[in-house]
C-alpha cells in the first residue's frame, strides 16, 4: 500500500494498461477483462485486476497532468513492481493530417515541463518510449487490421492557454499532437529501469476545431483499447 493506492502488492499485475479517466478504466474492466476485481478506489482513481485472454493485466487511471500521472506511474514501478505501464489516452491534434479518432503511437514526447528537472534534476526537454513496447504495440494494431501513426507528442503542464503557439510546437518540434502525461510517465520508466508506452487517439483538432463529446472519450476509443490489451498476449 502506497498513500494513493490501497491495493495489496499481488492484487497489482506486472503491467497495466493506464488511461487518464477513471471511468474509461472501468469501461476496459467491464468490456474486456474476466474475473476482474476493483483493487483501488483511494480519491476515485479507479484500479481494476483481471484477466485477458488469460493474462493478469491491471486498468488504472491515472488522473490528468504530469503530476498526477507522476505519483501513480512512480508508485507502480517502485512500491508495486510494476514493469509495464501503457498509457491509453486523447489528445488533440496539432496537425491538419490527422483526423477524429485516429489512433496514435509516442515514440517520443516534447515538454516544457519542470517534472524531471524537480524530480531528478534532469533537463532533458524529450522523453522516450520503450521500442520493446511499442513493438508489440504495433504488431497487435497489425494484428487487428487497425491503422497507427507514429508521432512525437506535445505533452503540456496547461490545459487552457490564452495564447496557443500549437503551429511552433508543430514546426520546431514536429509534434502532432498534445497531451498531458506522457512525460512523466516516460521519465519514471527510464529512472526506475522500467518500460513505458502510450498509443493515444485524437478527440480533437486545434486545426479544424472538431471535437469528440465527453462520452464518446470514455466509451468510443476502443481500437487503442484493444491494441494495448492484445500486445499482452
Amino acid at each position: 500500500m502506497t498513500p494513493h493506492i490501497s491495493a495489496k502488492k499481488d492484487e497489482i499485475a506486472n503491467t497495466v494498461i493506464m488511461p487518464g479517466d477513471p471511468l474509461r478504466a472501468k469501461f476496459i474492466a467491464e468490456n474486456y477483462l474476466s474475473d476482474y476485481k476493483l483493487v483501488n478506489e483511494v480519491r476515485g482513481m479507479l484500479a481494476y485486476t483481471g484477466d485477458f485472454k488469460g493474462k493478469k493485466v491491471t486498468i488504472m487511471a491515472s488522473g490528468m497532468g504530469n503530476p498526477s500521472m507522476g505519483i501513480y506511474s512512480y508508485e507502480l514501478f517502485k512500491f508495486y513492481d510494476v514493469e509495464n505501464i501503457i498509457r491509453v489516452g486523447s489528445c488533440g491534434a496539432y496537425s491538419s493530417k490527422l483526423k477524429l479518432f485516429d489512433v496514435l503511437l509516442v515514440e517520443k514526447t516534447y515538454s516544457e515541463s519542470t517534472y524531471a528537472n524537480v524530480q531528478s534534476n534532469n533537463s532533458e526537454i524529450y522523453k522516450y518510449s520503450s521500442k520493446t513496447l511499442n513493438s508489440k504495440l504495433l504488431k497487435s494494431a497489425s494484428n487487428l487490421g487497425h491503422d497507427v501513426k507514429s508521432i512525437t507528442a506535445h505533452c503540456s503542464d496547461v490545459f487552457y492557454k490564452e495564447k496557443n503557439k500549437f503551429k511552433i510546437l508543430l514546426q520546431k518540434y514536429n509534434c502532432s499532437c498534445v497531451e498531458m502525461e506522457t512525460f512523466a510517465l516516460f521519465h519514471n520508466a527510464k529512472v526506475l529501469d522500467k518500460k513505458a508506452a502510450a498509443i493515444l487517439t485524437v478527440s480533437d483538432s486545434l486545426v479544424t476545431k472538431e471535437e469528440t463529446t465527453s462520452k464518446e472519450r470514455e466509451v468510443a476509443f476502443t481500437k487503442m483499447m484493444e491494441i494495448a490489451l492484445n500486445s499482452l498476449i
